[in-house]
């Protein structure tokens, strides 16, 4: 058992899929030797060498096109974008390219292509730096989606996207990168489309991804104090969702609460808000609640960053009210 950062769990996830399978390489910008610039492909250069770990220069049209040839003539690429906010750059390849081949081909050209990047907020970096996309990127069939916020669940979900046949998004959370935790030794594979309970309760259900998983933990132990019992469940995977594990905790607790660090409006949480509506509005207690970011770009400012983004203070507030409905 080993203790891993966040950053070093990528890198273990990617070597522990390159040395069980010659086709799969990784691609991008400065991923080499300068170990990727947040160092979560560090050491793959010198493990694998220079025909499975390719620098390529600053265009994310020519990563996205090079790996997407890779994936239809039979590699199973990695390809890293650096920021999440810049798949605008190259989103036409993804959503029109990538997320259709599969289908437009009636199933003969695959698309093994896992697509990672650095994303979310936190670390002060502005609008163009600390975006949240994981709403995008939900919205176009023929994308699987996916977010882990523990090194457990990195390695594990790399493995998973990485041995999928359809394209995976494959989002790191930035201000997750410097968190540790425990990663056995072996090979480890996880499941897409597989929620996980993080703390169990039955008074309310919270549901968080990424960097919120963690702030929703914390306020589920304050409020604890006051006698109210949270359920928080991480959400993982988008697409697929697991709605089973999602709505059978929903129409236990009666009460649902969304923590998302995407802007407000069209957020993950909303479409999960629609299908709960449909599925368990019998069982509900309250109205759901969205604890979001505003519509706004991201700031930079440290006082107005953490002003924006759902903060443990704000999770127990929301909850607390909802609660006593």
């Amino acid at each position: 058992m080993a203790q891993l950062s966040y950053r070093e769990a990528v890198s273990r996830g990617i070597a522990q899929e390159m040395a069980r399978d010659e086709r799969v390489m990784l691609i991008g910008e400065d991923i080499g030797g300068a170990g990727g610039v947040f160092k979560t492909t560090a050491g793959l250069f010198e493990q694998f060498g220079r025909t499975r770990v390719v620098d390529t220069p600053i265009s994310e049209q020519a990563i996205l096109g090079a790996a997407m040839g890779a994936a239809m003539t039979g590699l199973r690429p990695i390809a890293e974008i650096m920021f999440s906010d810049f798949f605008a750059v190259c989103w036409d390849i993804v959503v029109n390219e990538i997320a259709k081949m599969r289908y437009m081909t009636n199933g003969q050209v695959k698309m093994p292509l896992v697509i990672k990047s650095g994303n979310g907020g936190s670390l002060r970096m502005g609008a163009q730096h600390s975006q949240s996309i994981e709403n995008w990127a939900m919205a176009v069939p023929g994308l699987k989606v996916v977010t882990p916020s523990t090194p457990l669940d990195v390695v594990g979900l790399m493995a998973a996207a990485v041995r999928s046949d359809d394209p995976v998004l494959f989002f790191e959370h930035k201000g997750l990168y410097a968190s540790k935790g425990e990663v056995p030794d072996g090979e480890i594979v996880d499941e897409l489309g597989k929620a996980a309970i993080r703390r169990p309760g039955k008074d309310a259900t919270v549901l968080a991804l990424g960097l919120m998983v963690g702030r929703a933990l914390g306020a589920a132990e304050e409020l604890a104090r006051e006698g109210i019992d949270v359920e928080v469940i991480d959400v993982r995977s988008l697409v697929p969702l697991d709605t089973q594990t999602l709505l059978t905790s929903i129409s236990r607790t009666g009460r649902l609460f969304t923590v998302e660090e995407n802007p407000r409006l069209l957020g993950w949480g909303a479409e999960i808000a629609s299908i709960a509506a449909d599925e368990c509005f019998w069982d509900l207690d309250m109205p759901i609640r969205r604890i979001t970011t505003p519509h706004i770009p991201l700031p930079s400012a440290d006082s107005l960053e953490d002003a924006v983004l759902p903060s443990v203070d704000r999770i127990v507030q929301d909850v607390r009210k909802g609660v006593s409905l």
